[in-house]
């Protein structure tokens, strides 16, 4: 609990300092109007309030993502602390708020604009392709697991314990709140869910306090402890599988899909700390909550205070084999805050994959309609937008029930693709910041440790190429050095031109920018 405690405060100590720090770096103008005073068009472009758009970001990049991956990666051990408390501060807080603020400052361009502007127009269709898919990728797998979970907790024979009935409704809800204004139903209705999951998080956090059980400590050692002191093996090594599966909580791609919804929404530029950094430092403590939560739950035999009725006979192996992540958080909070958990768990495994999935969809229309300068105030064209994305997603979404096992396959995949857009935003973030001569370094470290996390795993994984592991680190290594090379070569090119013609570099920065 010590490190618990110590990882708490770093967080929080993170956003006072570092988000200062960070914010400072990039300096928002409170004279600049922002794209929702001028771009207003009643459906995407508009101002909400700030406290509602700081909730509506927060949900829209959490989800469950911050407490199944965090109970997921904690089989890892205490090293989950690290990686969320400075991945969360140095790279995912800082990587949320950079691009929220670059999309603000450009009108509220959308991630392949983003990415095209700064890294080329060949990068900017890859983009495109690569976000709309995995954006569709989300809209899939939330559907799936919460109508599982819906229809598990309906009476046998009253109807409603058919999955293909909350499939349905799921998927009217998606239509609705994918082609609705903004401001009519995701800012009415997300501001209770993300109050639920924050209030489900503090109230755990209270319990762990208050029975401050004897867990691991960092001091302990950074070893894989779901290996070394319950006997799991992991298929997948600590390095990188650890940084691919704490995606949300630590550093995550998916977020700068969605930061450019609220940056639309936003009344002033000096909100974007509390709205962008601050939502990702929530997010790092609700995983931080909840690792701490699972590693009670798991290395302390918290199960069997939890539910000592139906596990008590079980041997501690297959107990934490049986425990899947919407298992735990059911369980856990059902055991720890009664009648009122069992709601808020509802809220949390239930209501909070299908608003991920509704805001990805969201997304998805968005980039779709500005790469092809689509009008999006008619809802026919909205419609026109959306009716493909949906189609996909069935099309996904009747392969999955076809084939039980692939909600695991696409989740890995998803993991990785995830960590990979946030590759592609960090690059382009660093990019932005050498050209308006800024500090990139914040951003460049980063890229370049994900940049390494990712190719690793796309060659050590067993969902990929499964090669050695000295020969995936060698070509991660390989690779990251290279794409750093390339980018202080494309650096060291512009100024020198821009020194030798007297060039301030505004007017030369998207044809330079297009050259890296």
């Amino acid at each position: 609990m010590i490190s618990f405690t110590l990882s708490l405060i770093a967080l929080i100590l993170g956003y006072i300092f570092y988000g200062k720090f960070v914010e400072t770096v990039f300096g928002p103008n409170e004279k600049r109007k922002t794209p929702g005073i001028r771009k207003f068009d009643g459906v995407d472009y508009l101002v909400l309030p700030s406290w509602k758009v700081f909730m509506i970001q927060f949900l829209n990049i959490a989800g469950t993502g911050p407490i199944f991956g965090a109970i997921m990666g904690m089989w890892f051990g205490v090293s989950s602390y690290l990686w969320i408390v400075l991945g969360c501060i140095f790279a995912g807080a800082t990587h949320d708020y950079l691009s929220g603020m670059i999309s603000m400052r450009k009108g509220g361009i959308s991630l392949p604009d983003m990415v095209g502007q700064y890294l080329g127009p060949n990068f900017r269709k890859l983009m495109l392709l690569f976000a709309t898919i995995l954006l569709a990728l989300v809209g899939a797998v939330f559907v799936l697991s919460p109508a599982k979970l819906l229809t598990g907790m309906m009476p046998a024979g009253s109807g409603f314990d058919n999955i293909l009935i909350w499939i349905a409704v799921i998927f009217i809800y998606y239509i609705i709140a994918t082609m609705m204004p903004v401001d009519k139903i995701i800012g009415k209705i997300y501001p209770l869910f993300a109050f639920s999951l924050i209030f489900m998080a503090l109230a755990l956090m209270i319990a762990l306090f208050i029975k401050w059980p004897t867990l691991p400590e960092l001091w302990d050692g950074l070893d894989n402890l779901g290996e070394a002191r319950l006997g799991m093996t992991s298929s997948e090594p600590i390095v990188p599988a650890l940084f691919i599966t704490i995606a949300c909580g630590a550093i995550s791609g998916f977020h700068a899909t969605q930061s450019p919804l609220m940056a639309r929404c936003i009344n002033s530029e000096h909100l974007g700390r509390p709205v962008f950094y601050g939502a990702m430092i929530t997010e790092g403590i609700v995983a931080l909550i909840w690792a701490t939560v699972s590693s009670w739950f798991f290395y302390d035999q918290g199960w069997r205070e939890i539910c000592p009725d139906a596990f008590l006979a079980q041997n501690e192996k297959t107990v934490t084999q049986f425990f899947d992540a919407p298992r735990v958080v059911m369980e856990v909070c059902k055991g720890w805050l009664g009648i009122a958990g069992g709601i808020l768990a509802v809220l949390g495994v239930v209501a909070a994959p299908i608003t991920s999935g509704d805001t990805a969809l969201r997304s998805a229309r968005l980039i779709i309609a500005d790469a092809l300068h689509i009008d999006q105030r008619p809802i026919a064209k909205r419609l026109m937008v959306c009716a493909p994305l949906f189609i996909a997603c069935i099309a996904l979404l009747v392969w999955q029930m076809d084939n039980p096992d692939s909600f695991k396959t696409i989740w890995n995949y998803f993991g990785w693709a995830n960590q990979t857009l946030a590759v592609f935003t960090l690059w382009t973030i660093t990019v932005y910041l050498a050209l308006k001569k800024k500090l990139f370094i914040i951003t460049l470290l980063p890229a370049m440790f994900m940049t390494f996390v990712c190719t690793t795993f796309i060659l050590i994984s067993n969902i990929a190429l499964s090669l050695s592991p000295t020969t995936s680190y060698t070509i991660g290594i390989a690779v990251t050095l290279t794409v750093t090379v390339r980018f202080f070569l494309w650096h060291n090119k512009k100024f020198t031109l821009d020194y030798a013609y007297g060039k301030e570099g505004k007017a030369s920065d998207k044809k330079e920018a297009n050259k890296a």
